[in-house]
């Protein structure tokens, strides 16, 4: 063996020795990784590559390269080479309604009175958050629509189509519609819907249409799903995701009991089912309470983040909610997922007392802050 690191050794000063003359002849930059020349700022200057001339032999760096590869022969194993990881960041927020009921716009307290216009009101005490990330996405409950037929509800929301601007003034560039609203002004609601996100350049999904958004190298993939829809259509989407080559792959549920605080055995089935197809995460809405998160098969399942920021109440029986944000975490090489980090952001869907629909987050430490990590089921430790 020793014989052997003594040969490894020769080679590299042979190889060393090669690098000092073919140097001594060399006046092409070398091109970076873009292809273009790169840059001699060894004084700290930014400036513009000086090509004429030789470049002078940098000894120290010989003797560095010298001692690495001599380091390396001595080694008796071998290393596999590192691989280069990058990271995409996707933020959720739970049912958001721009609007009042469509028989009460007019109401005092309602949202259009409090709201008055403001496209930057709603989402300003997490606007940053959004716009930081790579992409947001909600929940959102309601038509976007000036159609003025609509289902005999309890509540209806038609959302005119201006206010698509609080969407893409704040960061949060893609929705779901498979929910309980979005048909609310029947079909004529539903087309104004997505032609109208359209114009406005948000990306939208819901459980018959999937979609797809790009970031850096990484193609997304969404859909929605309600726990009253064969489950076949989302099996569907999934394979033309697939088809599409995404990277990532995200369910947007609606489905459980409202005002329950745990979810039930067709959630966890139909959460299970969707990862076990390929599903990389599934977010849940619909309940207005948080449930707890699920780790399954090292994947996660949030069964309910709650409203986010819902026009449809004046006052809020438990204002906790979430941005639930997941790194994901990519091998460059491949374009595969290795890893899903998980980070809590515990807010509140009103600033002040009743709902004046301007979530805020809960101060760090706070008793309302471990509040909702514990209706989660959640510590910040656990990631």
């Amino acid at each position: 063996m020793a014989i052997w690191r003594r040969f490894k050794n020769i080679i590299a000063l042979l190889m060393i020795s090669a690098l000092i003359m073919s140097c001594s002849g060399c006046n092409n930059a070398i091109p970076d990784s873009t292809g273009s020349a790169a840059a001699d700022t060894t004084d700290g200057s930014s400036g513009t590559s000086d090509n004429s001339g030789n470049a002078p032999i940098d000894t120290g760096k010989l003797t560095e390269a010298a001692d690495s590869i001599v380091s390396s022969g001595n080694s008796d194993e071998s290393s596999e080479s590192s691989k280069t990881y990058d990271s995409v960041v996707v933020s959720f927020i739970g049912d958001v309604t721009l609007c009042s009921d469509f028989r009460s716009v007019n109401a005092n307290k309602g949202f259009e009175y409090v709201v008055d216009g403001d496209l930057n009101y709603c989402f300003r005490n997490c606007s940053d958050i959004f716009k930081e990330d790579d992409l947001t996405i909600a929940n959102l409950e309601g038509a976007v629509t000036n159609a003025t037929e609509h289902k005999d509800k309890q509540f209806v929301f038609a959302m005119p189509p201006d206010t698509l601007k609080m969407l893409t003034n704040n960061g949060i560039e893609a929705v779901n519609l498979a929910n309980n609203h979005t048909m609310d002004f029947f079909e004529k609601g539903y087309t104004d819907t997505t032609f109208n996100l359209y114009c406005a350049g948000i990306t939208w999904s819901d459980q018959n249409t999937a979609a797809t958004y790009q970031v850096g190298n990484y193609k997304i993939g969404m859909f929605g799903i309600c726990d009253w829809d064969p489950i076949n259509l989302a099996y569907q989407r999934i394979e033309e995701l697939k088809t599409e080559g995404c990277n990532i792959i995200i369910a947007n549920c609606h489905w459980g009991e409202e005002a329950k605080y745990e979810q039930n055995d067709k959630q966890t089935v139909l959460a299970h089912k969707l990862i076990d197809k390929g599903v990389d995460i599934v977010v849940g809405g619909h309940p207005h309470r948080l449930q707890p998160l699920e780790k399954y098969k090292d994947k996660w399942i949030a069964y309910s983040i709650s409203n986010f920021c819902f026009g449809g109440n004046t006052w809020l029986s438990d204002p906790d909610t979430v941005i639930l944000q997941c790194e994901f975490v990519m091998d460059a090489e491949t374009g595969n997922c290795v890893d899903y980090r998980l980070n809590i952001i515990p807010f509140s869907q009103t600033s002040s007392v009743g709902n004046d629909f301007c979530p805020a987050p809960y101060e760090w430490g706070s008793d309302k802050y471990y509040r909702v990590l514990s209706r989660l089921g959640w510590s910040q430790e656990d990631e």
